[in-house]
């Protein structure tokens, strides 16, 4: 790995330069709502969550109205996004939790959020980051793979990734540098054929399969 403290420097300004004003794409009105979209957002695009959550919102306002509806409505509601049984029961089963021992309000730690039915690390620091300012480090799939690329990290699984990350990039940059990774990763450096000719970053980058 090659993680030396002005090489990393170097890359967030970079990609700061590039990717300026940075947020979740998932659109949300509140930590709820933000918390409902990300498990939503497992496996699916922010755009087809994006697609699902005004109807489902307008339907369904609360943690309480999310645990008292009949879980066949939620699953309709939310079919598209794929996987909609395992997700309806999460989302169900997690503000059933929040009305239980939090009084229907999401929690602002990361402690009590992986606590909740269906939420792990990523979607307990994209809440953390995006509606409570809290610094975390968020890991799917475009920061996983972009961060392997650059040499940050040869973590095998997201939380490793996360700590490594963590270790060598500012705090105060957390919440923008997985946002900044994500947006890269979109429009960039893809997954399958990453612009490397064209690629802001391609004298900083390690990686040893780039494209010509």
């Amino acid at each position: 790995m090659t993680r030396n403290h002005s090489r990393i420097q170097k890359i967030c300004q970079i990609l700061k330069t590039q990717y300026p004003d940075v947020k979740t794409q998932l659109n949300h009105g509140n930590a709820f709502q933000l918390l409902v979209a990300t498990i939503l957002s497992a496996q699916c695009t922010d755009r087809q969550v994006n697609s699902v959550t005004p109807a489902l919102f307008a339907r369904l306002k609360t943690p309480e109205d999310f645990a008292r509806t009949p879980i066949e409505t939620i699953e309709t509601l939310i079919r598209s996004t794929g996987f909609f049984h395992n997700k309806a029961r999460n989302i169900q089963n997690c503000a059933r939790t929040l009305m239980e021992r939090h009084g229907g309000k999401v929690p602002d730690t990361i402690d009590e959020l992986v606590q909740l039915p269906g939420v792990g690390r990523k979607t307990a620091n994209v809440v953390l980051g995006a509606v409570f300012g809290i610094p975390g480090m968020v890991v799917d799939t475009h920061v996983a793979r972009i961060s392997k690329r650059l040499g940050l990290t040869d973590g095998a699984d997201a939380v490793k990734i996360e700590m490594d990350l963590i270790k060598i990039v500012p705090e105060k940059d957390w919440n923008d540098f997985s946002l900044w990774l994500i947006y890269f990763g979109r429009s960039v450096c893809t997954a399958r054929k990453p612009g490397c000719p064209d690629c802001f970053l391609h004298h900083l980058c390690p990686y040893p399969d780039k494209q010509a």
